[in-house]
């Protein structure tokens, strides 16, 4: 019930306040476990994947000092949301995470761990892909533009532009036993490769000149040749 009634409010106040402009939505799968991977640049962007996605199931990980705010921690709970400690390694959240996806249902990470003070990709942490291999589930890439000036515009009376691209579901290979940190730092870079792809040059930050970004860009470089 606190599910429904907050994607109308939420989704009605997204609709009021901004433009909100959303691409590949079709590539999420509309059921079975999945990873929605997504650069964080505001808290609206939590907020705007819940409402945007067609999915009823879908839900995140959410940093645990939100819990001491009454208010935020029951509609989180009523969401299904899953508490984080990004300060340690919270095995507790990364197994309650892992049931979650293993029974089926949609998952929304932001595997930089915290919002983006540069407005442009920052290094991510390794949770993501240990859940995508663990767990066997799909990643379905999203890039968020516009979040970060969004709160400053709106106090300023204009409406933002805010931007949603949801990319083509992948699979990540398997980690290496031989080099698991190797391969799994391998597979990480691999989701905020296939992030950046989506996103504009100006946002991709750290990930700008990785080879793994540059063979995607050829890749599509490609595709688009062929159309």
């Amino acid at each position: 019930m606190i599910r429904k009634v907050l994607k109308i409010i939420v989704g009605f106040l997204f609709k009021l306040l901004s433009h909100v402009h959303v691409t590949g939505l079709e590539n999420v799968p509309q059921n079975g476990g999945v990873i929605l991977a997504v650069n964080h640049l505001s808290y609206l962007d939590a907020p705007l994947i819940f409402v945007v996605s067609a999915r009823d199931d879908v839900t995140a990980l959410v940093t645990s000092k939100y819990q001491k705010h009454w208010l935020f921690r029951r509609l989180i709970n009523g969401v299904r949301g899953i508490w984080i400690n990004r300060e340690e390694a919270d095995v507790h959240a990364l197994k309650a995470a892992l049931a979650y996806l293993q029974q089926g249902g949609a998952l929304g990470i932001a595997p930089e761990g915290t919002r983006s003070t540069t407005g442009s990709l920052i290094p991510a942490k390794t949770g993501a892909a240990y859940l995508a291999t663990k767990a066997g589930v799909p990643i379905v890439p999203v890039a968020v533009t516009g979040t970060e000036t969004a709160v400053r515009k709106l106090l300023s009376f204009r409406r933002p532009h805010i931007t949603l691209r949801f990319g083509k579901p992948f699979h990540l290979p398997p980690l290496d036993r031989k080099d698991r940190a190797g391969s799994l730092q391998r597979n990480t870079d691999a989701i905020m490769c296939r992030i950046a792809a989506l996103l504009p040059p100006e946002y991709r930050g750290v990930y700008a000149d990785h080879p793994c970004l540059r063979e995607l860009l050829h890749e599509e470089s490609l595709e688009a040749e062929h159309v």
